[in-house]
């Protein structure tokens, strides 16, 4: 394999930083790689990794670095994440002479138009867009883009939890866990909304590990339930799942959502809207539950339903969400297509 340039939009360390890592690293052997990126944690965590780095801060240097290694290779694998990387990493392409295979990894977002809506201005270029579910191909598709443009390249899990719930240890589900940003667009309010209106639940422990806008107002509509706790941002969040019976999360909008593996990963079950990225991530009754998107009183009937349900049905559950990680989510699977696309 040739040289892989990976361009980001960001230098931060979620998501779509991690799942950048985890695909240099799982090619790395097949051919150089180089990570361009704004400042940020990313570049310790790759030089961590001993991959290659370089960040750049406006358009221009990343012009003066896309250069540099169109100078020391004719023909390059090239992958982004931001249109406006893509367009001038076409045109210096162009300029140069030089051959690129250019694949634009698109993860999807909250904002239609940033997300998906620019992800047109690429269509008609010697551009594969990967979507990173079936949920982006959808909205790609609704914003112009051709569907033989895309293909689906589901995210997998670069760095599972630690720690493996016994299946011995299987319970009857008492306490419940959510990782997620609180922004209005999660929708965390729907879990609030069901404990109101729904007396049973007071019999389970819900825990919320995340920070953001709605952090003050949610914390304090929860004072009055003592069932309740908002434990912020927690780096380990992901390996304390094992400790939890299930993990609940609430945004429809979610192109993917990485927490539902961890927890799969972790030996529990999930409850996941039945819309949006996260919703294809799981087969209702097979790999996960499902509750109507956006409904505290559908949420709110689901728990009471999964609170009596019995051990063995949640152990048959948690065992298919095994399977589907070694499967459908396995590393190897998404590195080999990536590998496929650049070879």
């Amino acid at each position: 394999m040739q040289a892989i340039i990976y361009i980001l939009h960001s230098g931060n360390l979620y998501g779509t930083e991690r799942m950048a890592l985890a695909t240099m690293t799982g090619l790395k052997q097949q051919g150089r790689g180089m990570l361009l990126a704004p400042p940020g944690p990313v570049h310790a965590e790759a030089a961590r990794l001993g991959l290659a780095s370089r960040p750049f801060s406006s358009p221009a240097r990343l012009s003066r670095c896309l250069l540099h290694e169109l100078k020391a290779h004719r023909q390059l694998n090239l992958v982004a994440t931001g249109v406006s990387h893509s367009l001038i990493a076409q045109a210096l392409a162009w300029t140069r002479r030089c051959r690129i295979r250019h694949v634009h990894v698109v993860h999807g977002g909250t904002d239609e138009r940033l997300s998906y809506g620019r992800k047109a201005l690429l269509d008609r270029l010697p551009i594969t867009l990967v979507a990173v579910s079936g949920f982006v191909r959808e909205r790609l598709l609704a914003h112009g883009c051709r569907d033989q443009r895309i293909t689906v390249v589901e995210n997998f899990l670069p760095n599972p939890p630690d720690r493996r719930r016994d299946p011995a240890s299987i319970t009857p589900i008492r306490r419940v866990a959510m990782i997620s940003r609180l922004d209005p667009i999660k929708r965390v309010h729907l879990l609030i909304e069901a404990i109101e209106r729904e007396p049973e639940l007071r019999g389970i422990q819900f825990e919320i590990f995340g920070q953001g806008s709605e952090y003050e107002s949610l914390r304090a509509r929860s004072q009055a339930m003592p069932n309740l706790v908002l434990h912020g941002f927690q780096p380990d969040a992901a390996d304390r799942l094992a400790d939890f019976d299930l993990l609940l999360h609430t945004c429809a909008e979610e192109p993917f959502g990485l927490a539902i593996l961890e927890a799969m990963t972790s030996g529990i079950p999930v409850l996941v809207p039945n819309a949006g990225g996260a919703g294809s991530l799981v087969t209702d009754g097979h790999t996960g539950f499902h509750f109507p998107a956006n409904c505290s009183g559908g949420l709110a009937n689901r728990l009471v339903e999964l609170k009596a349900m019995a051990p063995a049905r949640l152990h048959e559950v948690i065992e298919s969400a095994r399977h589907a990680m070694k499967t459908r989510f396995a590393p190897a699977r998404g590195l080999a297509q990536y590998a496929s696309l650049l070879a």
